[in-house]
């Protein structure tokens, strides 16, 4: 085996071990600052935010506060949820190549096995290890660390000195500390240093400093740590099962909630100074949520929740319908300050001439800009093509499919399943023999089945002048003669489209509810939830209220609860 070999062999069994084997005794200790003792979580409950004065330029996580008014206390340490070994997203594995080395290629989407939608991507329960993933992470490895020699521009602000020589000792060091702790998200330990230093043998046989830093690369976009995030913390005394985190691990904790990706070295500081405790993790996620990776990743909150990631239309109507959504809540959560009820409120959206046709809306002109609605029956999200896809069915819309997003997604209401022998895609021929959507539907209103239908399909009928791509229509393109008349019903109170849609959600008081819940399966990356994730739901879900709240108020309670800085382990 040759040197140059060596270090890529090394790492593919080192990340085989992990995938295949579990964590259990291979990397041990994060290291010794990660295991030293962390001050002490204030549970000091935060100001309160009322109903933001909104506006352009306020400060996030500023605006709208009223410390009078009283609210219930964060969650305590002991509601913390349990957590295991987390692998990273295909997103975050190429958010952090971004990162990390300026490469934007996203190479992930193509090597790396694809996540399960449950319905987000970072589910750790079904991250199962496997000869595709050690594999794929290999050849992302080699072929990231190719481009970054050959970007020699990139690759010498990167390594940040001049070799003198091919085995340059003191040059490869400084690149492998600094790069290191944010690979790694901490700082490496002596040992480790060295063992990555000790690569500089491949660039002196070879007499290319650089071939050496390739091998380095590759290694690091191998290892363990990088691939995966083990939260281990430190036992909380007088309480089994629960871990307290260190610093670093609560800064890879924020940085991969709020952006998606690794620590910048400037949280990365904060960890080092112990400031990531208490008050200073909410003053840490205010700083991160000011950046704009902020933005895309509460985007892609929004996107897998609501199921518009990847949507089965033209590349260019899909590309018009994901960034007008991505504008509303960049606009409600972030630019204005917003409740972020006000997705389902405002009354005008951000289209290019190409969706102001395809809505019916006056032309926008050269570049997309904000329209009114008028009276169309639109209003918020609800009205968007991207929410609106949801629920399509062949080259249709199913009321019952869209019924049961509208129950599941939005409402966090669970509906029973079909039984095992009814084959869903069975079409029932109402008596008369009409083709209309209505009068078929209307078959689901008897026998074993009416019970779980009426949930369903009085929401969807409310939508169904809505095509699969948010276009209005009065009849059924298949059948003309079949016009709609477009009435639904939520739980026995009559609604016509999606503005009344919305005004019946927003009324019902458990959106914010839902919301929580659907965050914290984000926050924990696991969609089953046990007693303890309920009653910590309950918690923040209680202290944000029925009435409006902010997006990101709501996120920074969870981020400020001592429950955030803790894990429960696994039973």
């Amino acid at each position: 085996m040759s040197c140059r070999n060596e270090p890529a062999v090394a790492a593919r069994w080192l990340v085989s071990a992990f995938a295949l084997g579990g964590c259990t005794g291979l990397i041990g200790p994060v290291s010794g600052a990660e295991t030293a003792s962390r001050p002490a979580e204030s549970a000091r409950a935060n100001p309160a935010p009322g109903v933001p004065a909104s506006g352009p330029g306020t400060p996030s996580g500023q605006a709208g506060m009223n410390p009078a008014a009283p609210r219930p206390a964060l969650p305590a340490a002991d509601l913390a949820p349990f957590s295991g070994l987390r692998r990273l997203t295909v997103d975050e594995y190429d958010n952090a190549i971004r990162d990390l080395l300026g490469d934007d290629t996203r190479g992930g989407r193509l090597l790396l096995p694809d996540d399960p939608r449950m319905p987000f991507d970072n589910d750790y329960t079904n991250q199962v290890g496997s000869k595709a993933l050690v594999e794929g992470a290999e050849l992302l490895a080699t072929d990231t660390a190719a481009r970054l020699m050959k970007d020699t521009a990139r690759r010498d602000r990167l390594v940040g000195c001049k070799p003198a020589s091919p085995a340059d000792e003191a040059c490869l060091r400084r690149f492998v500390v600094a790069f290191g702790r944010r690979a790694l998200r901490r700082p490496l330990t002596d040992e480790e240093a060295n063992r990555f230093v000790a690569l500089r043998a491949v660039g002196q046989m070879a007499g290319d400093f650089y071939a050496g830093l390739r091998a380095v690369v590759e290694a690091f976009l191998q290892h363990p740590e990088f691939l995966y995030r083990a939260e281990i913390g430190k036992p909380v005394a007088g309480q089994p099962g629960l871990f307290a985190l260190g610093p670093y691990e609560m800064a890879a904790r924020l940085s991969f909630l709020v952006w998606g990706s690794v620590p910048d070295d400037a949280l990365l500081d904060r960890a080092a100074a112990g400031t990531l405790a208490g008050d200073g993790v909410r003053m840490a996620a205010v700083r991160l949520f000011e950046d704009p990776r902020a933005r895309t990743r509460i985007a892609r909150f929004f996107a897998l929740w609501l199921g518009y990631e990847e949507l089965k239309h033209d590349p260019a109507l899909v590309a018009a319908l994901q960034a007008e959504t991505s504008a509303l809540i960049g606009r409600v959560v972030f630019d204005e300050h917003r409740p972020w009820q006000d997705l389902f409120r405002l009354d005008e959206t951000f289209v290019s001439d190409t969706l102001a046709k395809h809505y019916g809306l006056p032309a926008a002109g050269t570049q997309a800009r904000w329209i009114k609605y008028g009276a169309t029956g639109r209003r918020g999200l609800l009205s968007h093509g991207s929410f609106l896809s949801a629920g399509a069915k062949a080259q249709d819309t199913s009321p019952t499919l869209r019924g049961l997003f509208v129950r599941e997604r939005l409402l966090c209401q669970e509906v029973p399943p079909p039984p095992p022998n009814v084959n869903t895609d069975d079409v029932i021929l109402p008596a008369n023999g009409s083709p209309c959507k209505a009068e078929r539907f209307r078959a689901h209103g008897v026998g074993g089945c009416a019970g779980c239908h009426q949930l369903m399909d009085p929401i969807g009928f409310g939508l169904e002048n809505y095509d699969r791509a948010g276009r209005y229509r009065t009849a059924e393109a298949a059948h003309p003669e079949c016009t709609i008349d477009g009435r639904g019903d939520l739980s026995g109170v009559a609604f016509k489209g999606p503005a009344e849609l919305s005004d019946l959600l927003l009324g019902s008081g458990d959106l914010n509810a839902c919301v929580t819940k659907q965050l914290h399966r984000f926050v924990v990356g696991r969609a089953h939830l046990d007693m303890v994730d309920r009653r910590l739901i309950d918690a923040i879900a209680g202290r944000a209220g029925k009435g409006d709240v902010r997006f990101d108020e709501m996120l920074l309670d969870m981020i400020s609860a001592p429950a955030f800085a803790h894990r429960r382990e696994e039973q």
